[in-house]
């Protein structure tokens, strides 16, 4: 029996009853802990971009994207807060 691209790639199948399984696994990645805006950014990714998220977690990449989508909301926020501080204490200084 000729062998299938993914058998020629390195790939191989497990037998399941009558059915040939591919033997597939996710690329290990370094877990780092996700914040409040990765997981809201996961749960949309999960919702409305099934394939990106599909992608990026078989890619053993998801992670990381999530930690720094995470971090960059942060420092939006921080910077979003540190404008709204200044405005306000301007007009303080002014009234």
């Amino acid at each position: 029996m000729a062998k299938s691209l993914f058998e020629e790639l390195g790939g191989r199948y497990e037998r399941q009853g009558d059915y040939l399984i591919s033997c597939l696994s996710v690329p290990a990645e370094e877990e780092q802990p996700i914040g409040i805006w990765g997981q809201r950014h996961m749960n949309y990714l999960k919702q409305y971009h099934k394939v990106t998220y599909t992608n990026l977690l078989t890619n053993g990449r998801l992670n990381a994207y999530l930690v720094d989508v995470d971090r960059q909301a942060q420092e939006r926020s921080h910077k979003l807060i540190e404008g709204m501080k200044q405005t306000q204490d301007n007009r303080t200084a002014k009234g």
